[in-house]
């Protein structure tokens, strides 16, 4: 089984670098990376370079944005199946084994998702259920990330592209969604997804600071879900949960006298009110 992992980068270098180390780590070698660099220089060359003799690599170029980098990759891709890892993630030295083995196990399944930990063994992102679960278009929001999905090559090839209109870079309002609108299309074509609590892939904290870039994260990343929700027709009453939600984060950021934090969720709160509306 051949793995196609298509990275979108910029910005980074050591965090690369870190990604690259436990790729030459890996137990299962069948796999190529398909680096996208979105940066303007070549602060990338000499690293990919040093690994060349350690990783099946192809090093493209194109223009900010993580769905258009994506897209780009694709036309790429030889493997089997399909991830698409970020550029401050990385791998233990066994994932791409155990993915392979419960792939191999569960072939009536057309791709996995896992969870997301830090360093120290912790969730760094969603909720992180201890049982396996059957993606569906109700937990999809929080069980699966776009750096721990796998998905089977017939699956990308039926879906297609990424929404480039979504996602971090995308030049319009919505900076997330992305990868739960291309989930959300893989699951109206009937493809059957589930999240198994053993694979995981490590991935920072997301340390949030609320100051003027976070305020406008809010609004951005509000902003790319309440789209998706409308693009997939999301039940109001899911919807309004979110609303409700964003205006607890502010309230009680009002409450606890963290204006800061007020504001974010405030912004989040629009976000997601414009990118349904929109």
């Amino acid at each position: 089984m051949k793995f196609s992992l298509v990275l979108a980068t910029i910005g980074r270098t050591d965090e690369v670098g870190r990604f690259l180390t436990s790729l030459a780590a890996q137990t299962h070698r069948d796999f190529e990376l398909i680096i996208v660099d979105q940066n303007m220089d070549q602060r990338l060359d000499h690293l990919l370079a040093s690994f060349a003799d350690q990783i099946s690599l192809l090093h493209l170029h194109c223009a900010p944005g993580l769905s258009r980098a994506r897209n780009i990759g694709l036309t790429h891709i030889t493997g089997d199946v399909i991830a698409f890892p970020d550029d401050d993630c990385w791998y233990p030295p066994e994932l791409l084994s155990t993915v392979a083995i419960w792939l191999d196990a569960h072939t009536d399944h057309d791709g996995v998702t896992g969870q997301s930990l830090d360093a120290t063994g912790k969730a760094s992102h969603l909720l992180c259920p201890v049982h396996p679960t059957a993606i569906d278009n109700q937990n999809v929001w929080r069980q699966a990330i776009s750096y721990s999905i796998f998905l089977r090559r017939h699956v990308v090839v039926t879906v297609g592209d990424f929404d480039e209109s979504l996602g971090v870079g995308a030049g319009t309002p919505c900076g997330r969604g992305e990868e739960t609108d291309y989930l959300l299309r893989a699951l109206a074509t009937g493809a059957r997804l589930d999240y198994e609590p053993t694979l995981f892939v490590f991935h920072p904290q997301s340390v949030i600071h609320y100051d003027a870039h976070a305020w406008r994260r809010g609004y951005n990343y509000g902003a790319g879900m309440g789209r998706v929700l409308r693009k997939h027709h999301a039940p109001s009453g899911f919807v309004l949960h979110l609303l409700l939600r964003a205006i607890g984060g502010a309230v009680i950021g009002i409450a606890s006298l963290r204006t800061g934090m007020a504001r974010f969720h405030r912004n989040a709160f629009k976000g997601h009110l414009c990118g349904w509306l929109s």
